[in-house]
């Protein structure tokens, strides 16, 4: 029998297979009648059989409303196993908070079912999929000894070793790669496609905006995805609006007017899209210059915006030892209809709350700066330190969040208005930020390529392998024009569209 004790996999004596064709069962969420079953054949193991427990396994995990429970049921009805999938229960992890850490447990499977059917690969194979689909960034267990070798051929990682319960056990990782799979469909295609295209300033190549030669100007421009346009366009003129004014505040520029092209399959509709592109150009106050509107033809969307700025802040000035900061608007929630992608942090702020963001870099005055783009935050720090020629590390529990937010999903969505920054770590902001932002340091450059997210217990995971865009490090910049910047930081750049 394989059984999952805590997070520790222990093996019992097999029993002779019942007549059950290892086809002939499902693996389903757990309740009622199907719950009941399972937590008896834990009894039985754990308590009754192993007595690893002196009167009951249950613990605080079974008392979690998050928690997950998978059985293996056959065609009669009869629960085969079970496996629990929960979020990692730690000391440094807050009641009730999902961590983006999460964890299998109590693996059981019923003595007639130990041989030959499988039904204990499935239920692990079941779990990897339930932590996957709950928006885990991690997912682990702590296996005994011997089953290292099935753990191996399911696709899991060994981390480390340790003995428990007087017996020698593996630590083991399932490979999630959600953050990785999100830069590789946002941003892994850059590189070849702008190789010989783009003519940026030193240093500045595929940032959030461009200085334009010879000025103080700085240029940004994004489009909206289409189907977003055609869903929602009213949100989608907001959102046109939103990540250029952010665009540019990440340079540290203020904002001074917009270009609009707009598209549309009638002039109903295409009024929809204009309505919100005009209400955020009041609430933001950045005028719209002019542009180009068409009817007749699918819906497209895209807005370039101008800025001033003495001194633009690169997204590739990061160096080793330098201390991460995000800066974000925790306030708002989940936009409807985009629940775990889009948190719309501006919808009901005021003129003047929305106006005072583009303050917030030139009071942190940092060597680097980045909006948190597509790629969500740990993309965007990714894309940082990609152009800085550096790794990040990101500590989970010190990015500032939404109480309400998995972390999973925060740290891979939209989050309305979010800025990375790096800088060394005796710096401290040099003003005061607005009171309804939410700054911190959460994690630090180092030699090396990729981003690392350092969880509760100290453990480090890959969540992006190697750069985000394939641009690699951006050249140097002439040194900061800024009087209070030391001389040895020379920002570099790196793209970031």
């Amino acid at each position: 029998m394989t059984g999952l004790v805590g997070d520790v996999v222990l093996t019992g004596r097999p029993r002779t297979p019942a007549a059950v064709d290892p086809e002939a069962y499902v693996v389903v969420p757990a309740a009622g009648a199907d719950l009941a079953a399972y937590r008896r054949l834990r009894h039985d193991a754990f308590v009754a059989e192993q007595g690893l427990f002196a009167t009951t396994d249950a613990d605080d995990v079974d008392e979690d409303p998050r928690t997950r429970v998978l059985v293996a049921r056959s065609p009669d009805g009869d629960v085969l196993g079970g496996v629990r999938v929960h979020p990692a229960h730690h000391p440094a992890v807050a009641p009730g908070h999902d961590p983006g850490w999460w964890r299998g447990s109590r693996l059981v499977v019923a003595p007639d079912a130990r041989v030959g059917l499988g039904v204990g690969a499935s239920l692990v194979r079941a779990a990897c999929a339930e932590a996957e689909s709950a928006g885990a960034l991690r997912f682990d267990a702590t296996v005994q000894a011997q089953n290292e070798v099935l753990f191996r051929r399911l696709g899991w990682q060994v981390r480390g070793r340790t003995h428990l319960h007087g017996h020698p056990h593996v630590e083991v990782d399932w490979p999630l790669a959600r953050v990785q799979r999100l830069v590789a469909s946002t941003k892994a295609a850059l590189g070849g496609l702008l190789d010989g295209l783009v003519t940026s300033p030193a240093g500045f190549l595929g940032d959030d905006a461009s200085p334009v030669p010879g000025s103080d100007l700085v240029a940004a421009c994004d489009a909206i995805l289409p189907a977003m346009v055609e869903r929602d366009p009213e949100w989608a003129g907001w959102c046109a609006v939103l990540v250029n004014v952010n665009d540019l505040c990440a340079m540290g520029a203020t904002p001074v007017g917009l270009l609009d092209a707009v598209a549309g399959r009638d002039a109903s509709f295409t009024r929809r899209i204009l309505r919100g592109l005009g209400e955020a150009s009041r609430a933001w106050g950045v005028p719209v210059l002019g542009g180009h509107t068409q009817t007749g033809v699918p819906a497209a969307l895209s807005v370039t915006a101008l800025g001033r700025a003495a001194a633009p802040v690169p997204g590739a000035g990061g160096r080793p030892g330098h201390a991460v900061r995000v800066t974000a608007d925790l306030g708002g929630a989940w936009r409807p209809g985009y629940t775990g992608a889009q948190w719309d942090s501006s919808s009901h702020r005021t003129s003047a709350e929305l106006q005072a963001l583009a303050g917030v870099v030139p009071a942190l005055a940092p060597a680097a700066a980045k909006d948190v783009s597509m790629a969500g935050l740990v993309g965007t720090v990714g894309m940082l330190a990609e152009a800085s020629g550096c790794r990040a590390v990101l500590d989970v529990a010190d990015v500032p969040a939404p109480a309400d937010a998995a972390a999973g999903d925060w740290l891979t969505c939209f989050p309305g208005f979010a800025v990375v920054t790096t800088d060394a770590p005796s710096r401290t902001p040099g003003e005061a930020l607005p009171g309804f932002l939410t700054s911190a340091a959460c994690g630090a450059l180092e030699a090396g390529a990729g981003v690392g997210l350092r969880w509760p217990d100290g453990v480090v995971t890959e969540a992006v392998a190697a750069g985000v865009t394939g641009l690699g490090p951006a050249g140097r910049t002439t040194p900061d024009r800024r009087p209070d910047r030391r001389p040895d930081r020379h920002p570099h750049r790196e793209d970031h569209r």
